[in-house]
């Protein structure tokens, strides 16, 4: 009896197994799943943050690996990445809009391929004594900021064109990344910050303060994802999985932002021992990604920020918009 149960089942699993065979090769040649992963560094552009989240998501929810990516986060700095990228060493990379466009003023191959950021996160703040009803009111001002470059030296240029200034019309202070202490030491009149960062923490330490966001008075272009002409022409079906994986993490990430979170706490440090800080970060990180189609860009908020760039000398020269990015591989749009 035992003998012939045994007969049964090998012939029932041979049987099962010619069946799974026959399946697989009739749906081979219709999988969208890589059978291999690619092991990538993907360069961030910061140091390990909850800022992050929608990566850590994508990456721990198996997204990354669906789209046949095993993805090792990098936290150089955002030009090495931009280099790494245009040389064709890397495939992606995580960088600011004006990167792209320096970049790319430059003749290096660059373009971002989705949108993380949809609103340009920086502002300027001052205390309670000196007030900012408009940028009209910069002049005159002694202003900090980390360099004269970036998305910091960026956001402010554009502040001072909307309330008709030049550099001229303030006093311009290279203070690094001490922000907070400068201010509050009254070195400086006015600081320029990240609108999600700083402004949180005077927020939560009970201090009084005025602030400008530049998303109130400029539509420039924010973080993004970024690959290069040559890699995207030769696998855009990679390129393709890449992005709608991101952005799967990223839908994800602004659903369930304590799910979020709590996956972050595996990349930072520390990250659940400070969660009354950086929860709030987090809340004002994710309203700056919202759209109502994730990871869409438009030519206007790149073309105004080639103009500020081009007004401050960060550029010579402005080249074609529809060189800078392409929303080809965001799903959802034709």
């Amino acid at each position: 009896m035992y003998a012939n149960r045994t007969t049964k089942t090998r012939y029932r699993l041979t049987l099962l197994g010619l069946i799974l065979v026959v399946l697989a090769a009739g749906f081979s040649g219709c999988a969208r799943q890589p059978s291999t992963l690619e092991t990538i560094s993907l360069p961030m552009g910061y140091v390990a943050n909850v800022q992050f989240s929608p990566f850590y998501v994508t990456r721990e929810r198996g997204y990354f690996a669906d789209a046949g990516f095993d993805v090792n986060f990098d936290y150089r700095w955002e030009t090495d990445g931009i280099q790494l990228v245009a040389a064709g060493e890397l495939p992606f990379t995580v960088a600011s809009g004006d990167q792209v466009i320096q970049a790319r003023s430059m003749g290096l191959p660059v373009v971002a391929i989705a949108a993380w950021w949809q609103s340009f996160p920086v502002s300027v703040i001052t205390l309670e004594d000196i007030p900012l009803e408009s940028p009209e009111a910069l002049r005159g001002l002694r202003i900090g900021l980390p360099e004269t470059f970036g998305a910091s030296y960026i956001g402010l240029r554009a502040l001072l064109d909307a309330g008709g200034l030049t550099e001229q019309d303030v006093d311009l202070q290279a203070i690094g990344y001490a922000q907070l202490a400068v201010l509050t030491a009254g070195t400086v009149d006015a600081v320029v910050v990240y609108t999600n960062n700083e402004p949180v923490v005077l927020g939560l330490q009970g201090v009084s303060f005025h602030e400008l966001r530049v998303m109130d008075y400029s539509n420039l272009v924010s973080n993004v994802l970024v690959s290069n002409d040559t890699y995207i022409a030769e696998n855009p079906e990679e390129t393709a999985r890449f992005v709608e994986a991101f952005l799967k993490g990223l839908g994800d990430a602004l659903e369930d932002p304590d799910a979020a979170f709590e996956i972050s706490e595996i990349y930072v440090e520390g990250l659940a021992d400070n969660r009354s800080t950086q929860w709030p970060v987090l809340e004002a990180s994710s309203a700056l990604w919202t759209a109502p189609t994730l990871g869409i860009m438009n030519a206007d908020a790149w073309e105004q920020a080639q103009l500020v760039m081009e007004e401050a000398g960060l550029i010579e020269q402005r080249v074609p918009v529809d060189t800078l990015f392409t929303n080809d591989f965001v799903p959802a749009v034709d």
